[in-house]
């Protein structure tokens, strides 16, 4: 909870005279610890009085849950991972309703969630954090007592290996339970990735969220080949193989969401290693505004889609969004009037009007050959998945010669150095100097949670670090250049940057979401001649600066600048 707020709180309750709240402030701010935490602490306050003055503040019941137990069914109607991220607990139930105890009433997103997930009506009251903390240890006891029961079954079992046993073991309750839990959560945590991975002594779960990997739970040795079994039905994949890499694919339908999981089995030396990517089937498509493009290079490529032939590239690391900004762009070409087909590994999300068809190299359906075969279905345009080869890209430069409008991705670190790749794959320098209309390159950065933004200055010492990575001044003239600041006399110095401080809403890691950086690169008569000249890539990126593009980390600063993201992030993403 906000400071500010709940020294409201504690005023409006009378709970402390004002001197000692007010010395209370300033010892936090000098500590940087939470206030709350600071009362409980110095025993300025109790846990119970804290929370019932918080309860009447906002007009709901208090319930002490310190010493409560609670039924095994209704604590498990909650997830132990989201009680254990959004302090919430189920206390108590009846076929109509749900009752929660919580720390934070304003958390309404897992209260909605919940909701729907039960299919009850929410009653929400207010507990401690020892409340929390006493129905957290009951879950571990009840999943301590089901890892107990797997145990004594796989001990019993004497053929563990065999594909019987195994199946068996993957329709056991409580592993179907485990295993519905960590994908329900990984979905909730808008994850990106699960990874399980067989450690010596125990079974490591990881999920991606926003980039990073986070370690969520650790689970027994012993329940280890249960869930891996579980995970090969779910995928249809063999559950008697333990020694050749597999991979597959499985669909979670439910009214809220649709979610396709991308299966890949591998083997490791404590075991089977799987790792799962999360495919949101259900997730709206965005416009080209919400990817984060600035005014200059969003009407770039407004302008370059509406061409009836030529490439589209977009380039990053693996990760980097490139499909969603694919997507984007077909979404707004998808109209009834053209015919657009792709050729893609994997099919990552279903788009209605469009012929989307996936590569197999098992049957020799690569992306060359795939790209052939569409060019015999009168498409408008085009969208091959990657450039891998040097076969798919001289076909693609002419398709878009023939008047076919193309979009790919390409591996390469910025715009400007997919031109040269373009050369070294075999294509003409005639070809892309006259086919290519634009160049995208970007990154993803993530956004600075809302619920604990804050501002500060930079420090004499994080400008001089600051100064040796990117050149200061250039970032100034750039940000004045794009009314992000008033002056580009300004000492940086002076000028406001963003942070999250961390809470509850971003798991204390002060960011919540991602958001695209760009480096737009359109092809103009001047860029299209140094091709033609085969320039080197410092001659095309000095071309490329007299045109005003915006590179990534300039785009990172803007964004920084608005508090969007934070200067950290764009160093990260961008140190070459």
């Amino acid at each position: 909870m906000k400071t500010k707020l709940l020294a409201k709180i504690i005023q409006e309750a009378n709970l402390l005279p004002a001197e000692r709240l007010k010395s209370a402030l300033t010892a936090i701010e000098q500590q940087n610890i939470e206030l709350e935490r600071y009362l409980i602490d110095e025993n300025l306050l109790s846990e119970n009085v804290l929370y019932e003055a918080i309860a009447t503040y906002y007009r709901l019941p208090f319930v002490d849950l310190k010493q409560a137990t609670i039924r095994k069914d209704v604590l498990e109607t909650v997830p132990e991972p989201l009680v254990q991220v959004h302090q919430v607990v189920a206390y108590d139930m009846d076929p109509k309703k749900i009752k929660l105890a919580t720390l934070d009433p304003r958390d309404l997103q897992t209260f909605e969630f919940i909701k729907k997930k039960t299919g009850l009506n929410p009653e929400i009251a207010i507990t401690t954090p020892s409340g929390i903390k006493n129905a957290l240890s009951q879950f571990h006891k009840g999943l301590s007592a089901t890892f107990k029961e797997i145990t004594k079954e796989t001990e019993e079992s004497e053929e563990d290996g065999s594909g019987k046993k195994l199946s068996e073991l993957a329709e056991d309750l409580p592993i179907v339970r485990i295993v519905d839990s960590m994908l329900e959560y990984a979905i909730f945590e808008s994850a990106s990735d699960i990874h399980i991975e067989p450690q010596e002594n125990e079974l490591a779960v990881r999920y991606r969220i926003d980039g990073r990997l986070k370690q969520v739970m650790t689970l027994p040795k012993n329940i280890q080949s249960g869930i891996i079994a579980r995970i090969k039905i779910l995928s249809n994949l063999k559950i008697d193989e333990h020694r050749l890499p597999q991979d597959g694919r499985f669909t979670i339908n439910s009214k809220d969401y649709k979610v396709a999981f991308r299966v890949s089995i591998l083997p490791v030396y404590d075991g089977e290693k799987a790792v799962l990517r999360l495919l949101n089937e259900s997730a709206q498509v965005l416009t080209l505004e919400q990817l984060g493009l600035q005014p200059r290079p969003l009407e770039m490529l407004k302008r370059n889609i509406k061409k009836p032939h030529g490439i589209i590239l977009v380039t990053g690391p693996t990760g980097s969004g490139k499909t969603t900004t694919l997507y984007t762009v077909l979404n707004i070409l998808n109209k009834p009037e053209v015919n657009i087909s792709t050729v893609e590994d994997p099919i990552e999300y279903r788009m209605p009007k469009i012929n989307q068809s996936q590569v197999n190299p098992k049957i020799g359906f690569s992306f060359a050959n795939g790209l052939r075969s569409l060019l015999r279905q009168d498409p408008n345009i085009i969208m091959v998945g990657e450039i891998r080869d040097n076969e798919t890209a001289e076909i693609a430069a002419n398709a878009a010669m023939t008047g076919h409008l193309v979009l790919s991705t390409l591996h390469t670190n910025d715009a400007v150095t997919a031109l040269p790749r373009l050369g070294e794959m075999g294509v003409p320098s005639f070809l892309i100097a006259s086919t290519t209309n634009i160049l995208m390159a970007q990154r993803l950065v993530r956004k600075i949670c809302l619920h604990c933004i804050q501002s500060y200055t930079l420090s004499k010492a994080a400008v001089e670090d600051l100064d040796k990575q990117f050149n200061v001044k250039f970032i100034l003239n750039t940000l004045e250049r794009e009314g992000a600041i008033i002056s580009a006399s300004t000492s940086i110095e002076s000028l406001l940057f963003y942070r999250g401080k961390g809470c509850k809403q971003c798991n204390h890691e002060g960011y919540k979401g991602r958001i695209g950086i760009y480096e737009v690169l359109e092809i103009t008569h001047e860029i299209a001649d140094l091709i033609l000249n085969k320039c080197t890539t410092e001659d095309l990126r000095r071309a490329a600066q007299k045109q005003d593009m915006l590179t990534m980390a300039e785009d990172g600063f803007i964004k920084a600048k608005y508090g969007i993201t934070t200067i950290e992030e764009v160093l990260r993403v961008t140190k070459e």
